[in-house]
């Protein structure tokens, strides 16, 4: 088949791996002249005049994901040498939150609480309980509760201190709208799943290198083509089950970019397609209309004299900034100073 997919971001560049290693032509296109979507380098010049690569956000990895690591792998990329490997930490400046200890999952879980700095012993024995509730439970709840819901008897050191950053650096919403059932499967997946789960994998090299580019260049290698700079406006049905994509005929498209985006292309298409096409596109759009976003903001601070406790850190929360964490890219392979 020929299959245009839109969107050069980590999941586009993944959908046109794949469909080029099972024989697929592929055509990806992107509307931005960068690879990478939301996980991408950029550049820069730092304030002393300097050329700096800097990242669209400090993504990060963990244990669990084991289809990332392996697809990173299977590009001849070694995650041991891309990546720092450290135990899930949550230490603010003040020397106060949790550290996993190496041990096997999920007994490393229960020596980071065991063994949080600045935590009573009301503040572990709660969140051991309630810990142990949830994994009796198989980690599943009623499909309408929100964190705020679960978390109910926990203490508010621990609330503060764990449950929100986790929550809202997860899932990348408040713990008051976020979906129970999701946070607990990242707990159980990240924190009492396997061994080496709960690891932080902190990049060494820039975002695009990372992934991006070796997966744009295997896809070219495999025959298929990686446009930069091409928008797609409109998709255009063609035949039974085709698709005109910029004048170009395609058995399938797939579409990975945001669902703002997906559904606009796809309003624009439903004007030129049969009814019942143009049905489906319209119900296909309202639903990924109704979808609500939550923004990242990134900050890059220069201090040359600057140096962390730690390759990251966690800041205190607040009404505005509910999960703040800080880099030390000087410790990530990048120039010192740059936070």
């Amino acid at each position: 088949m020929h299959i245009a997919v839109l969107g050069a971001g980590w999941a586009g560049l993944a959908a046109g791996l794949l469909a080029a290693r099972q024989g697929h032509r592929v055509t990806l296109l992107e509307a931005a002249r960068s690879l990478g979507g939301r996980a991408r380098a950029l550049a820069a010049n730092l304030p002393d005049g300097r050329a700096v690569t800097l990242d669209n956000g400090q993504h990060l990895l963990i244990g669990a994901y084991t289809q990332t690591l392996a697809l990173m792998r299977s590009l001849g990329i070694d995650p041991h040498s891309v990546l720092l490997r450290m135990p899930l930490t949550l230490r603010f400046p003040d020397g106060r939150g949790l550290r996993f200890p190496d041990w096997p999952a999920p007994w490393d879980a229960v020596g980071a609480i065991a063994g949080a700095r600045g935590w009573t012993l009301a503040d572990k024995y709660m969140l051991l309980r309630t810990a142990v509730l949830w994994r009796r439970r198989g980690f599943e709840c009623p499909a309408s509760a929100s964190v705020d819901d679960i978390c109910s008897r926990l203490t508010t050191r621990v609330r503060q201190e764990l449950i929100d950053p986790l929550c809202v650096s997860a899932l990348n919403t408040p713990p008051g709208r976020a979906s129970a059932q999701v946070f607990l499967r990242v707990l159980r997946d990240a924190m009492f799943g396997v061994s080496g789960a709960s690891r932080l994998l902190l990049p060494r090299v820039d975002l695009s290198a990372l992934f991006p580019h070796a997966a744009a260049t295997a896809i070219v290698r495999a025959g298929g083509q990686v446009l930069l700079g091409r928008r797609v406006e409109r998709l255009v049905p063609n035949g039974v089950s085709g698709w005109l994509v910029e004048a170009t005929p395609f058995d399938a498209v797939l579409l990975c970019t945001d669902a703002t985006e997906s559904a606009r292309l796809l309003e624009r298409s439903a004007q030129t397609a049969s009814a019942a096409t143009a049905q489906m596109l319209h119900d296909w759009s309202a639903t990924a209309r109704g979808l609500q976003f939550e923004s990242i903001a990134t900050v890059y601070a220069w201090a040359p004299q600057a140096a962390l406790a730690e390759p990251m850190l966690a800041l205190r929360s607040g009404p505005g900034a509910p999960a703040q964490f800080v880099f030390d890219r000087g410790q990530l392979g990048g120039p010192g100073g740059l936070l």
